[in-house]
Order: C-alpha cells, then structure tokens, then sequence
C-alpha cells in the first residue's frame, strides 16, 4: 500500500535544503576576516610608505589623480601614491565580503554583522579622510586623523577576529557577573584586569603623541607640506614619557601575575611586553640615528602589533576573571 507524501513536508525539506547550501562554516568565516584583518593592517604599513618616501602628493587631487589622469603611474611617486589607493580598493572589498559572509554564518550571529559593518563604516571615513589630506596638502593634523581612525579600524577587526575565535565564541554574551564587576572597579590598581585596561589606554596615549612626534619631524609626505610649530625635542620627550608609562604599567602588571597559574595570562603580558620593549628600543634608535626611512617604517608597523597586544591583553584578562584559570 502507497503512503501519501505531504506536499508541505517536501517544500519544508526543500527550503532548509536551500538553506544550508547557502549557509557558511564558522571556520570559512575566519578565513574571510583574517583576509580582511590583514589587508587593513597592509595599508596602514603601504600608508607610512606614502609619507616616508615623499610621496604624499604624486597624486595633487581627489579621486581623481590629477586634472589630466584619473590613475596616473608616469612618475615614481605618482606611482606609489596611485597604489596604495588602488589597495584601498582590495580593503574595501575584504571588509564588505566580511559583512555579506557574516549574514550566512549558521547559527546567526548579530554582533558578527555589527562588527563587519563598523569596519565597512571605518573604511568609508578612511577614504574621505585620505581625501582631506591631499586637499589640505598633507596637513599634519588630517594626517594624525587619518592614522588614529587606522587604529580605530584595527581595533574593529581585533574585535571581530576575536568573536569567531574559539574563545570568542565559548564566551556567552551576558551581564557582568559580581566576580568581573569586582575585578573591574576603577581604582582598583591590584587587579589584573584593571591594570591591562590601564595598558590599553596608555599605549594608546603613547600612539596618539607619536603621531605628533611624526607631524613636527622631518617625514612630512612632501617637502612643501606644513609640520606643526613644536620644538620636536619637547614632543619627543612627551611621547617617551607616555612610553615610560607603559613600561611602569608592565612592571607592576608583570609583578601582579608573577605567581599567577593563568598560562594564557602570562603569554598575553609577555607577547605584549616584548613588542614594547622592541619598539621602545626602536624608537630611540631611530630618533639618535637622524629618523632613517626604514626604521620609520618598522616602527610605524610595530606601533601596530603592539596596539594589537595591548588589546589580546585586556581580553584575556578579563576573560579570565569572569571564567576563572584558563590554562
């Protein structure tokens, strides 16, 4: 005898069929914004490189190259200023595949979008930021900004490449519980977590005064572009002390977790407190041997890394008062 076959129950198995050849794998998902993290990490380093070789105005006008050429490589520094617009193109494009692909992540997840979506609205900014400072003829100020929003950028795609990590996703968004809450309060300078959140703000604080530390020095983007009227031997003072901060920071930190049994802890401060050291070192390398183009640029693409650590380093402190050792 045939048994009757629901219609209904066929569409249904249909469309979840369609569905989960539509859907995306978490791990495929990593792949797409590990792409996009470090495209926005390339073009802040092919960024650096537009100033440090002069750069900055082989291409006079915005969009467009010049009143002749939309894109325009006759001339060496048209031709590296044309490039690094060229890539913010590939960025573009990392950060919006990373938007579309967070839409077909099963199980959904909002905050996923959400980030993608800050990333897409920071690149936005970023190309008419990179449009203000060819206008303004490289001006030290619209370059700080064009630098700063590239460190809100990276913070953006820490943040997202940290929730599809495994951590990322184990931790259940929820309200604080009374262990993170009394772990976190302000003043409280003997918890660690506290402590790594004072090392956040303070290498961003070192970050901040090395961009005008860059705007008052002598790798302006272009010989006729103006620099800022400091004595840029106080500047410099008033970014290494940030820098000594930082340091005195690490040294109570490090004090705080010398007995502690948390292994990610420990590697998370000592990753961070090795990339300071090495850029603290760079830096002053490179102010007493005259500010040479390539240790410019090292130290602009390690100021990076070292935001990046300073951050892996508030997150794993956290996490580790809310869920305990994590070894």
């Amino acid at each position: 005898m045939t048994q009757a076959v629901n219609p209904g129950t066929i569409t249904s198995s249909n469309n979840e069929g369609d569905r989960a050849k539509r859907s995306l794998s978490l791990r495929r998902y990593r792949i797409i914004v590990w792409v996009a993290f470090a495209s926005l990490y390339v073009i802040i380093v092919t960024g650096s490189l537009v100033r440090l070789t002069g750069s900055g105005l082989g291409c006079i006008d915005w969009p467009a190259c010049n009143e002749e050429q939309f894109v325009d490589v006759s001339t060496p520094h048209a031709a590296i200023e044309q490039l690094n617009r060229l890539f913010t193109g590939v960025v573009a494009a990392s950060v919006v595949a990373a938007v579309l692909a967070a839409l077909f992540v099963r199980p959904r997840q909002r905050r996923l979008v959400r980030l993608a979506l800050w990333l897409v609205g920071g690149v936005l900014a970023q190309v008419v930021l990179g449009g203000i400072v060819v206008l303004t003829g490289l001006h030290p100020l619209s370059n700080m900004g064009h630098f700063l929003l590239s460190i809100a950028l990276m913070y953006g795609a820490y943040l997202l490449a940290d929730a599809v990590s495994a951590d990322g996703q184990r931790e259940k968004p929820a309200r604080w519980s009374t262990r993170e809450i009394r772990a976190s309060r302000l003043f409280n300078l003997g918890s660690p977590v506290v402590l790594a959140r004072v090392v956040v703000v303070l290498t961003l604080a070192a970050i901040v005064t090395g961009t005008v530390v860059t705007g008052t020095g002598p790798h302006a983007g272009d010989e006729s572009a103006p620099r800022f009227d400091y004595l840029i031997t106080s500047v410099v003072r008033v970014h290494s002390a940030a820098v000594w901060l930082v340091v005195i920071a690490c040294v109570w930190l490090g004090w705080l977790l010398r007995n502690a049994p948390n292994q990610r802890l420990q590697r998370a401060f000592e990753w961070f407190l090795f990339l300071a050291v090495l850029q603290g070192g760079l830096g002053y390398l490179q102010y007493f041997t005259g500010v040479p183009v390539p240790l410019v640029a090292l130290h602009v693409a390690l100021s990076v890394l070292v935001w990046l650590a300073a951050l892996r380093l508030a997150t794993t402190a956290r996490r580790s008062a809310v869920y305990g050792t994590m070894a």
